[in-house]
């Protein structure tokens, strides 16, 4: 942890290297609302917010932040906050309302508007080509249980390079595959909503097919971009010094922090950890092993939390449960995550022990809570002291010599929040979603501080 008790405590943005990228994250459907506008098809995220009971409260993304008619305006507050890279998501069903064939020529206006007024502010666009929103019609024919989903990606994916790589120099390929196929295919808690291993496995091995076949898309069609991926991931310590904790743990940590990035690096899927896994040779093709390789440019880690695991027979597959952070009396956030800085340090150390990694960036990283406006301010010291304790473990980690290049925040706005609807608030901007008027938070004024100031800024005791 940061030492509490140092009254001297800085944090220098120049610390980080001159090359050291930093930024912000946001993802189309969280934001962009206009779910029925200018010809956009739905998406399987449109459909799953609309049946209700679905989401909590019945929230859905149908307006969110209403960027689609306001990025004009976010996008100065991106310029007004110092930052100077801005990572957002394409809406797949805006540019293919069918998910394959006929393009939507408003679509592609609209991104196109978007990357032009980024650069016309000086503000780097790092796009990301999937966060979640597969278009439902392709849903309709399997998703990512059907291996033409692979075909389906690559043609978005190229459609996408040839209409804003002249300007878009950054890519990322996917957003957190273990989240969008766990949660979506398995658990059923997201969009589309299916559940059971007879879903889950077939959408694991055809994300990371599209995952490699994305990346040699932009890279046959965009030489010299910069292209990686990103991954969520959580430190995973056992419950008790006990070998059964220890395996269990070993368990957890190849299910959602190995499962997809070592078949991507040739190392081939966990399934001495995981043996369900080798459920996936019976839906392998003989070239699978090398059509799963990709050479990223960069990795993009997204972390969070830490979580406690310990055995348990009872849970299938996996034979291990999360011992909840309520439960354990830690500080949390109102997502119930562990407020726990050294986890980022921990996974900056676990994914610099793969050699094939070229380099690192935090893509994500960010916490939501309890925000109150209170005269035409917010005050939200926790998010600060959150962002400022991570972005020391980053720092240490980058001072020990490991490979890491840039930090993100999640998110610019508080926006929809998938299963958790309006009520977690992560956003440097405090939104007003009845009126969709935007208060910058104080962690925001912070970071505009630290970002433009070549001098140190204290963190004071109560900031640590």
């Amino acid at each position: 942890m940061i030492d509490n008790h140092s009254e001297n405590l800085k944090l220098l943005k120049e610390d980080f290297g001159p090359d050291f990228q930093w930024g912000v994250s946001v993802a189309a459907y969280q934001i962009e609302g206009a779910h029925e506008s200018d010809g956009k098809g739905a998406s399987i995220w449109d459909i799953f917010t609309n049946t209700k009971g679905k989401i909590k409260d019945n929230h859905h993304g149908n307006i969110a932040c209403d960027f689609y008619n306001r990025f004009r305006d976010d996008i100065d507050l991106i310029k007004e906050l110092n930052i100077p890279n801005f990572r957002f998501s394409i809406s797949w069903s805006r540019i293919l309302p069918n998910g394959i064939g006929e393009i939507n020529q408003q679509g592609l206006d609209y991104y196109n508007q978007i990357i032009d007024y980024c650069l016309q502010q000086n503000i780097e666009p790092w796009i990301t080509l999937y966060h979640w929103d597969l278009p439902h019609a392709l849903e309709l024919k399997g998703g990512w249980t059907n291996r033409e989903v692979v075909k389906w990606f690559q043609e978005f994916v190229k459609i996408c390079a040839d209409n804003f790589g002249d300007r878009v120099k950054n890519w990322m390929v996917m957003n957190e595959p273990i989240v969008f196929t766990g949660a979506g295919y398995f658990l059923g808690i997201h969009a589309p909503g299916r559940r059971g291993m007879k879903n889950f496995l077939p959408a694991i091995h055809h994300t990371t097919l599209a995952i490699a076949a994305g990346g040699r898309m932009l890279k046959n069609n965009l030489p010299h971009a910069n292209i990686g991926t990103t991954f969520s991931c959580s430190y995973i310590q056992p419950h008790r010094d006990l070998k059964r904790d220890q395996k269990a743990a070993k368990r957890v940590d190849a299910l959602l922090n190995r499962l997809f990035i070592e078949p991507l690096l040739g190392l081939g899927y966990p399934e001495k950890e995981l043996p369900v896994l080798k459920g996936i040779k019976k839906i392998m093709q003989p070239s699978d092993n090398e059509d799963m390789l990709f050479d990223f440019d960069f990795i993009g880690i997204q972390n969070y939390t830490r979580e406690i695991v310990k055995n348990s027979w009872l849970m299938p597959y996996v034979k291990a449960s999360l011992v909840k952070a309520e439960d354990r009396k830690v500080p949390i956030t109102e997502m119930k995550w562990e407020i726990y800085p050294e986890a980022i340090y921990h996974m900056i150390k676990q994914f610099n022990k793969y050699p094939q990694i070229k380099k690192l960036l935090i893509t994500e990283n960010g916490a939501a809570f309890k925000d109150e406006l209170e005269n035409g301010s917010i005050r939200d010291e926790r998010r600060k002291q959150y962002i400022q304790q991570n972005l020391q473990q980053i720092l240490k980690a980058k001072q020990e010599g490991l490979n890491i290049k840039g930090y993100f925040v999640w998110t610019l706005t508080d926006n929809f929040e998938w299963a958790e609807g309006y009520h977690p608030r992560f956003g440097l901007i405090h939104v007003d979603f009845e009126t969709q008027k935007r208060t910058i938070k104080e962690s925001g004024l912070w970071f505009k501080s630290f970002l433009r100031t070549k001098k140190s800024v204290k963190l004071n005791e109560n900031e640590i």
